[in-house]
């Protein structure tokens, strides 16, 4: 986009939704000098390819990352988160077009690992996933990678996006975890990562459940483990590696049992079991209900190894968040931690 100084600020907007730039809210009009500005940040050229994705036969240059970061609202510095995300869209685990186009319109979250979180001020509490003057990391950082996903590689609802209902989470969604009030070593240090280094993960989510439970820490993990297999999830039966988010007090009774990570993935995997006759009750699979499926078990993912468990919300509220995958491990899940590039 030229700059044109005849244009005035609200001009400049109508012509963004006349080009069809914008995901239906406003964005900033990515003006020359301001994609500069974004490219300074992060040392690169615009014509450096950051990524290549094989299912949309198109490479994503640094230059659109810049301009469509900018056109979300994302200040230069969260440059280098962008840029991560974006090649974490690009890697085969992650399974892009399964998660852009699937008719059950998964939103793609991205959490953010390691110290650049806190020096951006990206959220990992209160209203992480909520509105607020406090959110522009979070609101801005998920936002640029739903524009790069409809300017650059072109999931336009209705064509190539065919979700049937949507999210309000395909606007945005992007958190930090809270690494300092855990009761295990966070995600990034999981995979691999030194504490000090910082990464980006993507995840794909059908949709976002809140368990509510006041009970003990095995009762709460039983919870889970059923809301992680509910009879009407997509994810059930081709099983897709799920996501829990423990809030506060969640995670202070877990760190209180002493219980290990492996010792809750294994609890609350054993909760995601449903005997092939429930689900065939449930219509869910086809055929006549045999005396062998009443003691058949199906589990809702594959191994208590596909879990990923992170900490983040409020300190206050018997609450954590659920998010069953998107389809079939074949199809989607998430993506490798990638790390991110600080200058």
């Amino acid at each position: 986009m030229n700059d044109d100084a005849r244009l005035d600020a609200a001009e400049q907007i109508e012509l963004c939704y006349a080009n069809d730039w914008t995901d239906g809210l406003p964005v900033i009009p990515p003006a020359p000098h301001l994609v500069n500005e974004m490219l300074r940040a992060v040392r690169l050229e615009p014509d450096t390819v950051i990524a290549t994705m094989a299912s949309r036969r198109v490479g994503v240059t640094a230059e659109k990352i810049a301009a469509n970061a900018l056109m979300a609202g994302c200040r230069p510095e969260y440059m280098p988160v962008v840029i991560a995300a974006v090649k974490a869209l690009a890697l085969p685990s992650f399974g892009l077009h399964h998660a852009a186009a699937a008719l059950a319109g998964p939103t793609i979250m991205i959490f953010v690992n390691g110290p650049i979180a806190k020096k951006l001020g990206i959220n990992d509490g209160v209203n992480l996933l909520g509105p607020g003057p406090a959110q522009r990391a979070n609101a801005t950082i998920g936002r640029a990678l739903r524009l790069i996903l409809l300017n650059c590689l072109r999931y336009i609802p209705g064509t190539s996006d065919r979700a049937t209902f949507g999210t309000p989470g395909k606007y945005t969604c992007c958190i930090a975890e809270n690494e300092e009030n855990h009761p295990w070593e966070p995600w990034h240090v999981e995979c691999g990562f030194k504490p000090t280094q910082s990464t980006v993960t993507l995840v794909g989510i059908t949709t976002m459940i809140q368990v509510w439970n006041y009970g003990n820490h095995e009762q709460m993990l039983r919870t889970i483990g059923k809301a992680l297999s509910f009879e009407g999830s997509i994810a059930l039966l081709e099983r897709t590696p799920g996501t829990v988010i423990f809030g506060g007090e969640h995670a202070e009774m877990l760190r209180a049992s002493g219980w290990s990570k492996q010792r809750i993935k294994e609890c609350i995997f054993e909760h995601t079991a449903n005997s092939v006759a429930e689900l065939k009750r449930a219509g869910r699979i086809d055929g006549p209900i045999t005396p062998e499926d009443e003691r058949t078990v199906h589990y809702a993912i594959p191994k208590p190894e596909d879990l990923m468990l992170v900490c983040a919300g409020g300190p206050v509220g018997a609450l954590s968040l659920v998010l069953p995958g998107p389809g079939s491990e074949r199809k989607a899940g998430r993506s490798a931690s990638v790390p991110i590039e600080e200058i």
